[in-house]
């Protein structure tokens, strides 16, 4: 079973943004949780619209919902996926003249864009 541990097993999530309304309501649920969804215009039908397409938001809300009621919170998610695309970044980092012109040190340096220039 894959949901044995799962605390939200079984609720649903009409019911977690009906309580934290209930409890926090509106102008404090929208501060706690920085989701215009809750700032603009609220209602529980465009909340659950907007958390159902939005999964780092629904992450945000499971989370209040659990801290409000004492539940068990899950372990922190494994951000392998923004440090993979930060680690990726770097690695296609272009270099720059200077490391261009100390890599091939030996050959004698030509002017930038002598080819088209004609200057070389």
């Amino acid at each position: 079973m894959t949901q044995a541990n799962n605390p939200l097993h079984g609720i649903k999530l009409e019911t977690i943004v009906t309580e934290l309304v209930e409890k926090y309501g509106w102008e404090a649920l929208g501060a706690r949780i920085n989701i215009q969804c809750f700032k603009d215009n609220p209602s529980v039908k465009s909340s659950l619209k907007f958390l159902r397409k939005t999964p780092w938001a629904r992450d945000k809300v499971e989370y209040l919902y659990l801290k409000a009621n004492k539940l068990p919170l899950p372990p922190p998610k494994d951000n392998s996926r923004s440090s993979t695309a930060k680690s990726q970044h770097a690695a296609k980092k272009p270099l720059s003249v200077k490391q261009t012109a100390s890599k091939s040190s030996d050959e004698p340096t030509k002017p930038v864009n002598a080819d088209i220039w004609g200057k070389g």
